[in-house]
């Protein structure tokens, strides 16, 4: 049995504590699963919490050699149920000082399991390169650690330049006018593979008026701790930034797209791992059974992910814009979407939208996309929300709020011509107008036949042979099981 047990690969996989980091990383550990490794995946005590509530008190257990571990987040707990996002300046500034020390002690208690034969010793860690503190336990360790980078290649290669922006003092502004005095129009042209970018295309951390701001120290830092020598795997593929990918792979030697993941997974099989799921909010399924009754490519899916808050003023003018488009609907609304408060829509609106549209509190976003009645996506232009629509060749309305989101947006809508972004003060008029012309008109029309194309070329690199499978391979067999 130990000698078994030895033989085996262990990696430790660990997520930024954010619904759209884990969600990435949960399927490169099932890829990583699926070629023979023993995983163990690490997630905050919250978060763990959060999952056995939304999945069931037994969801994540019985699955052969793919445990779960927790470590504490170092936070105040959140009064009342905790079902809700936590603050990311301050979970981010909790990860610097408080979680190098609880996962240090995660890997010896390990390595004292497989020392009992239990598991085996661990061998490797997959770190969310947000969780830049995993960098120092695989030196201390002597232990490969391969960074996933859970944004564009594009965002990534913004946040790399973070310090060159203080440096040019481009952040932190001056004061909040120059959020809206036309300073974010002015072109940056200074970063290799970047073409027409503004600062407002920029990962937004850097629009702040804090000298100290959390985010950016964050993400500067996180910059600082990746070197040349650094194993990157981002969740991206050629065909989607290769102006970027190019540019990187020259700072980066060992820098691998394996994107994207939704697609790469899709062509694995791994039916014994398909009930393995990690949303923390518990899924509506019934919006499945709803789809089925609608006409093919007429639903627009709305949906503004798992952190983005909005005013109760930005959720009317979106219900009205939707209503007033008369096409159907569903529309994600979480628990904790609206600042202050939970989201109360008129009765008006309930009446004027109950035949067809339909509103849940979470879902399995990858199901809706791929389910043949979607017709477009009202994204806030995550990363996630971008790959899994590109995987099912939805063109989408973007609203970007925050982080990277301005930077997918950019490409989506410039680049690769398959979505149109709504203003950041939303106006029911453009919903309206933007929803039926997603729906029904020609710029709709031709951004599906892109984001079909998109969605072909994904398939082409994910599948045995192509880029992005063969870079996992790569990174497999040069970097993960180089120890073993």
């Amino acid at each position: 049995m130990r000698n078994f047990t030895n033989r085996k690969p262990h990696a430790v996989l660990t997520p930024y504590p954010a619904q759209g980091h884990i969600n990435p990383l949960l399927k490169l550990a099932k890829l990583l699963h699926l070629r023979g490794f023993h995983i163990t995946f690490v997630n905050t005590e919250y978060n763990h919490k959060r999952l056995l509530k939304s999945r069931g008190p037994n969801s994540l257990n019985g699955f052969t050699d793919f445990n779960f571990e927790t470590i504490p987040d170092g936070l105040t707990p959140i009064e009342g149920d905790g079902d809700v996002s936590q603050d990311v300046p301050s979970l981010s500034q909790s990860i610097r000082k408080n979680f190098l020390k609880p996962f240090c002690e995660l890997l010896a208690r390990l390595n004292d399991s497989a020392n009992d034969a239990l598991i085996p010793p661990v061998t490797c860690l997959v770190s969310d390169s947000c969780m830049s503190f995993t960098i120092q336990a695989a030196e201390e360790l002597s232990l490969p650690n391969v960074l996933y980078f859970p944004a564009s290649a594009c965002s990534l290669m913004c946040i790399l330049h973070f310090r060159s922006f203080v440096e040019k003092g481009l952040t932190p502004l001056k004061d909040e006018s120059y959020l809206r005095n036309g300073f974010l129009e002015a072109k940056v042209e200074w970063i290799p593979g970047l073409k027409n970018f503004r600062l407002k295309d920029i990962v937004a951390f850097i629009r702040t008026t804090n000298p100290n701001d959390i985010m950016l120290e964050f993400l500067i830092e996180m910059a600082d701790r990746v070197n040349r020598e650094s194993t990157i795997v981002l969740n991206t593929f050629n065909e989607l930034e290769s102006d970027v990918i190019d540019a990187l792979s020259s700072m980066f030697p060992s820098l691998y797209p394996i994107g994207p993941l939704p697609s790469l997974l899709n062509q694995t099989p791994q039916n014994h791992l398909a009930s393995l799921g990690c949303n923390l909010w518990k899924e509506d399924t019934k919006c499945l059974e709803w789809l089925e009754s609608k006409e093919p490519r007429s639903i627009v899916y709305v949906n503004f992910g798992s952190i983005t808050v909005m005013t109760h003023e930005q959720v009317l003018e979106f219900a009205w814009g939707l209503a007033n488009s008369k096409k159907p609907f569903l529309w994600i609304i979480r628990p904790d979407l609206v600042i202050g408060g939970s989201v109360v829509l008129s009765s008006e609106f309930v009446n004027e939208t109950s035949d067809r549209g339909l509103i849940a509190s979470w879902c399995p976003q990858e199901k809706v996309l791929n389910h043949p009645s979607i017709g477009g996506f009202l994204t806030h232009c995550g990363w996630n929300s971008t790959t899994e629509s590109i995987c099912a060749g939805v063109p989408m309305l973007c609203w970007p709020v925050f982080g990277d989101q301005p930077t997918n947006c950019r490409f989506i809508c410039n680049e690769w011509e398959i979505g149109l972004e709504i203003d950041t003060n939303v106006k029911r008029e453009e919903v309206e107008k933007l929803v039926n012309e997603l729906i029904v008109g020609e710029k709709g029309k031709k951004m599906r036949e892109k984001a079909m194309e998109l969605k072909n070329k994904a398939m082409e690199d994910t599948r045995v042979g192509g880029c992005s499978y063969m870079n996992l391979d790569k990174v497999i067999n040069e970097v993960l099981l180089k120890h073993n």
